[in-house]
């Protein structure tokens, strides 16, 4: 599961734990690892939703300014179907 450079220290730092992507087809699935930089983003479900089910706060807890910022970055292929991803980052570098 790849994020744009601004969010990946929130992800890592666990402030950021919820995506939006749109996609033609998932591309995680629930119990899925997929690598992050010293660690793996680990799914924690996934569901299809529209649109209309988006809004300013849920973009925000998705590390987003706003919607449109969040649309901006989300609509960037040609993917029609919408999915609000809940996640944990879990690192793999040893503490200090």
């Amino acid at each position: 599961m790849q994020f744009t450079k601004k969010l990946r220290e929130g992800v890592k730092r666990g402030d950021i734990t919820t995506s939006i992507r749109v996609w033609q087809s998932p591309h995680v699935k629930e119990g899925g690892r997929y690598p992050l930089e010293g660690g793996h983003v680990v799914v924690t479900s996934i569901r299809e939703i529209t649109l209309n089910d988006i809004s300013e706060s849920l973009a925000r807890e998705s590390g987003f300014r706003s919607l449109a910022d969040l649309l901006q970055t989300a609509r960037h292929g040609s993917g029609h179907k919408v999915y609000f991803i809940r996640f944990r980052y879990e690192s793999t570098t040893d503490p200090l």
